[in-house]
């Protein structure tokens, strides 16, 4: 958010987890400390019109409790709950008719086997907290198999709970971003698909390309739906299925500027990020119009390269069209290093070139 915050003339102060972290290298007031320390969050929110966040792993009571002392917080602790626990926003999800796999919270292996014998194995086993890209995810295929004893510890979690969802059989992955600010204003950009590597996502097209019109316009309603019933502001990204059947299934949330709409910085009249800021400041929103007929963004997930930017000079001379984006973290294998989104009017094309542009960051 740093880079629209500038040209807006919003000033940032962030709360980081390191003097050398991918924030304070660009937000000049940053300072040191955890989301979980009340004292720290308060410190940044004192004295600034907003506080938000670009992670769901800030404590509600913290939250709560600057809501309490008079703080702007947005989005607010209540919505932001849906996003932190899976099994309060499915439930949430139920209440809305949002269209859900079939789920059921289980707290004994009991609960596991009669769901599984209800909606037929295999089925999905989640974290109700805490998990994200693969991580806190089981898939069982039966009430003998040895996956049930990996998901045993979750259980000595202090909610006591585990998520079970029916495995869905779909086509791809989609999501719709939508950007809503407190006085209800919404805008939303076009569907895009999304492609997992090993939980992660790898890639986003934006459009979704060949998705039917009539669902396009239904994963669209279902966001709208969802952020004006869980009250949000800000940015948030709705994860879902394109169903084997043609349905439209809801899969997780993310509360804030997500990775499926990275693509929005060059690929959107407005970006995402820009959007956040203008939602929680509750200005008017920006269009979000595609600057081009397709946008597709690479993530670019670990390296060979003990710095990407050794990259530079072959990727740049090869592909002038790629805009390259990297976080300024360490490298680690598998991690999210940043990302290269190429527009244009040739889906073959763009995706062909994004992906080797990335590749070239990844030193392979």
């Amino acid at each position: 958010m740093a880079e629209p915050a500038g040209a807006l003339q919003i000033r940032l102060q962030a709360l980081v987890e390191a003097a050398d972290g991918a924030t304070a290298q660009v937000v000049p007031d940053s300072r040191v400390g955890a989301a979980a320390d009340a004292d720290a969050v308060a410190g940044i929110a004192r004295g600034a019109d907003v506080l938000t966040f670009e992670h769901e792993h800030v404590p509600a009571e913290v939250l709560a409790a600057l809501v309490a002392d008079g703080v702007n917080v947005q989005p607010g602790a209540q919505a932001l709950r849906h996003a932190q626990d899976k099994i309060v926003m499915r439930r949430r999800m139920t209440e809305l008719g949002v269209p859900c796999p079939r789920w059921a919270s289980a707290t004994s292996v009991a609960d596991i086997e009669a769901f599984g014998a209800e909606v037929g194995w295999p089925i999905v086993a989640k974290t109700p907290v805490g998990g994200y890209d693969g991580k806190g995810v089981q898939v069982l295929t039966g009430s003998d198999d040895e996956s049930v004893a990996a998901v045993l510890p979750w259980f000595e979690h202090p909610r006591g709970e585990v998520l079970l969802e029916e495995r869905v059989g779909f086509r791809r992955e989609l999501a719709v971003l939508v950007g809503r600010r407190p006085s209800g204003e919404m805008r939303s950009w076009p569907v895009v698909e999304t492609v997992q590597s090993q939980g992660v996502c790898a890639e986003v097209v934006a459009p979704a390309p060949d998705l039917p019109e009539h669902l396009a316009e239904d994963a669209v309603d279902v966001a709208h739906a969802i952020a004006e019933g869980l009250d949000v502001t800000g940015v948030m990204a709705v994860e879902m299925f394109e169903a084997a059947d043609g349905v439209i299934l809801v899969n997780e949330l993310a509360m804030r500027p997500h990775n499926s709409g990275h693509f929005t910085i060059e690929g959107s009249v407005t970006s995402q990020f820009e959007q956040h800021l203008r939602a929680v400041l509750d200005l008017p929103l920006g269009a979000t119009d595609l600057t081009a007929p397709v946008a597709v963004m690479v993530n670019v997930l670990g390296s060979e390269l003990e710095d990407p930017t050794q990259a530079y000079t072959a990727l740049m001379a090869a592909y002038p069209e790629a805009k390259v984006h990297l976080y300024g973290k360490s490298v680690r294998p598998g991690r999210k290093l940043g990302h290269v989104t190429v527009t244009g009017t040739d889906l073959p094309t763009v995706r062909r070139r994004a992906q080797e542009a990335a590749a070239l960051l990844g030193g392979r």
